[in-house]
């Protein structure tokens, strides 16, 4: 059986209501949610949640909450892994066996399907335990600065002041959409960043993390562009 999972907790502070809040005239979840569904990938898209409006709107949109989740993986300190094991003992309780499990976030309005099926394609090669979505840093990391305390910078590679940046190694970052793995390393809490994980690439363009309201606006203009090349 493939799972997908969720996560939406009601207690954001920085945007209240930030999972269910309105872009671009749907509640941020749906997204999510639409994509999961319209992959083909599962066998059962739910949402994990504590807030009982969360649970309504995300069953309007197609997901199914089989469970509010405990208080005490609902708040600040409770982490996405706490979640995920949560889901799956609680499939394991109803006697369903899980074979792939994927976490997607509740704030992912770019997740497109075809980067769910990619995901779930490489965990079916055997190799990996987990299949992430990744994209590529704008900017060389190897010519990262710091503060200092007296104000001035510091570079992070110092080695790296003369070197062309066409020569310098292409560096990735975690793009925040969804995590496949096995219900196996899920369980077993190994971790979702090793040489025992698959990236799936995504265009710049098509990444952006929201956790402020500054990050709202931008990913509603981004979406608007996104929108716009993509003819809809």
């Amino acid at each position: 059986m493939r799972v997908a999972i969720i996560p939406a907790r009601g207690g954001s502070k920085r945007i209240p209501k930030k999972n269910i809040k309105l872009f671009h005239g749907k509640p941020m979840i749906a997204y999510s949610i639409e994509a999961a569904l319209k992959s083909g990938c599962f066998d059962q898209v739910i949402v994990s949640t504590d807030d009982q409006e969360i649970a309504d709107i995300a069953r309007q949109w197609g997901a199914d909450v089989p469970f509010l989740r405990p208080s005490e993986i609902a708040d600040d300190y409770a982490t996405t892994m706490d979640v995920i094991n949560h889901a799956l003992n609680w499939y394991k309780q109803q006697g369903d066996l899980i074979e792939y499990a994927c976490c997607i976030y509740a704030t992912a309005p770019f997740v497109k399907p075809e980067a769910l099926v990619s995901g779930l394609e490489a965990l079916k090669r055997g190799r990996y335990d987990y299949a992430f979505s990744a994209t590529s840093f704008p900017f060389p990391i190897q010519r990262g600065l710091k503060l200092t305390n007296e104000g001035t910078v510091e570079m992070f590679m110092p080695e790296h002041i003369n070197t062309r940046s066409q020569d310098l190694e292409e560096a990735y970052h975690d793009a925040g959409q969804f995590y496949w793995g096995t219900a196996d390393a899920y369980l077993a809490g190994l971790p979702i960043f090793s040489n025992r994980s698959f990236a799936v690439l995504l265009p710049r363009n098509e990444v952006q993390d929201i956790d402020t309201l500054e990050d709202w606006t931008n990913a509603e203009a981004l979406y608007t562009a996104f929108l716009s090349r993509d003819g809809r």
